[in-house]
This record gives C-alpha cells, sequence and structure tokens, in this order.
C-alpha cells in the first residue's frame, strides 16, 4: 500500500472512532461548563523549531477557537479559556509577553465576530495594557445581548486575586450599607462570595481540562472548581485533537460525582 492510501485508511478509521465517541455521549452526559488551561504552546514552538514562542501562542489561539466549536456543536453552554494569568504578566520575557498580549487581543476580536456567542473577560485589568483591556472591553459589549456559547476569557487573572476582590467588594457594599462587622459575619456565606466573584452568575466548570501533561491548576478557578473534574491530556496546546475532548467528555460521563461526598 503506497503512503498516500494508509494516510487515506488511518485518517478514515479516526474520523470512525471520532464519530463512534460522539454517539456515545447521551444528552444528559455531556457538562455546562467545561474550563481549559491552555499549556503547552512554548514547547510546541520550540520542538518545530521555531525561533520565538509566538508561533506556539498563535497555533495554540487558533486551536482554542477550534476547541470552542467543538463545545458549541455539543451544546455546552459555558467554556473558560485561561490564556494570560496574573503571574504570566511578571514573569515571561517582555518580547513575549508582548507578542502574547497581541495574540489575545485579536482572539477576543475573533470570537466576538463569530457565531452567536458572548464573550466577558474575567480576569482584573491590573497591568494589562491599554490596548488589550480596551480589546476586551470592545468584544465584551459587542457581545453583551447575544445568546449563544458564553465565552469566559480568563486574561491577566488570578485564583487567589479574585477571591481577594470578591472579599473586598462585598466588604465595600457593607460599608457603604453602613452596617455594623457582627452584621457582615453573620452574612457572609459561600453563595454571597460566588455571586463577587468575575464569574458571578454562571454555573461553576464541571470539567477542567488541561493540556501538554501537567497536572496542577496554576492558581485556576480555585473557588468555582472546588466539585469540578479534572482531565489531564498529554498533547500540548496546538496538537490537541476532537478524540482528545471527546475522550474527556466520556471519562467524565463516566465518573459518579459526589460533590465533596
Amino acid at each position: 500500500m503506497q503512503n498516500s492510501d494508509r494516510s487515506l485508511g488511518r485518517g478514515l478509521l479516526y474520523r470512525m472512532y471520532q464519530r463512534r465517541l460522539q454517539r456515545g455521549l447521551g444528552p444528559g452526559s455531556v457538562p455546562r461548563h467545561v474550563a481549559m488551561i491552555i499549556d503547552g504552546n512554548r514547547r510546541w514552538a520550540k520542538q518545530l523549531g521555531y525561533d520565538t514562542a509566538a508561533h506556539g501562542h498563535r497555533a495554540g489561539a487558533a486551536k482554542m477557537r477550534e476547541f470552542l466549536e467543538w463545545c458549541d456543536d455539543l451544546g455546552i453552554r459555558v467554556v473558560t479559556l485561561y490564556l494570560l494569568s496574573s503571574d504570566n504578566l511578571s514573569n515571561r520575557a517582555p518580547d513575549e509577553l508582548a507578542d502574547l498580549i497581541e495574540i489575545i487581543a485579536e482572539l477576543a476580536e475573533e470570537l466576538s465576530h463569530y457565531r452567536d456567542w458572548r464573550v466577558q473577560h474575567v480576569g482584573s485589568d491590573a497591568g494589562l495594557p491599554e490596548p488589550l483591556v480596551a480589546a476586551l472591553d470592545a468584544a465584551e459589549h459587542r457581545t453583551a445581548d447575544k445568546r449563544g456559547l458564553h465565552v469566559n476569557l480568563a486574561v491577566g487573572y488570578g485564583g487567589r486575586t479574585e477571591i481577594t476582590d470578591a472579599m473586598r467588594a462585598i466588604v465595600a457594599a457593607h460599608h457603604a450599607e453602613g452596617r455594623s462587622l457582627e452584621d457582615l459575619a453573620e452574612r457572609l456565606t459561600p453563595d454571597l462570595i460566588g455571586e463577587h466573584l468575575y464569574t458571578g452568575g454562571q454555573p461553576d466548570p464541571d470539567l477542567v481540562i488541561r493540556t501538554s501533561g501537567e497536572q496542577r491548576l496554576s492558581d485556576f478557578m480555585l473557588w468555582q472548581s472546588a466539585h469540578s473534574e479534572f482531565y489531564f491530556v498529554e498533547a500540548l496546546g496546538p496538537d490537541l485533537r476532537k478524540v482528545d475532548f471527546l475522550r474527556a467528555l466520556r471519562d467524565y460521563a463516566k465518573r459518579h460525582r459526589r460533590f465533596g461526598g
């Protein structure tokens, strides 16, 4: 068999396997909210011999739009993409950070014109350059009335900072109402804190996925993921395949969620 024939055969088997995985997902087995830690873009670029990490970040951004399409087509309602942590603002080389900021701004612009998706920035503006903040704000404003897939872009995001900001907002509102410290202690509940997170009003992620084989949260959605299921994929971010995602959903569907039990 010639190489082209073998490639065609492998492609056919791959598509058949992909369809079988997708048919196996029942209507109640698909999570409402999937959170994705896209990791491995720099390693991908280095392995392919590129001279800068920007090639990997661009490939990762393209994969994230494809990933969102998979989610939308399967009926998932909310997706959160971890694109830039608050720690990245200080631990990345200036040239790489500048490229990454430009890529994220372009992605936000692109997603805000795609399908019926609603784009929301979840994170802090602190430390972000003004053009990126403007791009995120514009995407959020442009899609505010859309009712399709809800896409959270976690940019300038840190889980501990998010919880701190929520507590500050609660205390500030309580103080403005002239209430006592004792009253605040009585009113303070997990539900109240959840309402003041960047994702307030949204369901917590049912499934958190991370690419590149790393098995850690990296300060991502610490509060919201308290009862989430986790799935770690060996593939580097740009190499993620739909089959990998469907396997994650199949694994999720088989789990018995105990919610702390």
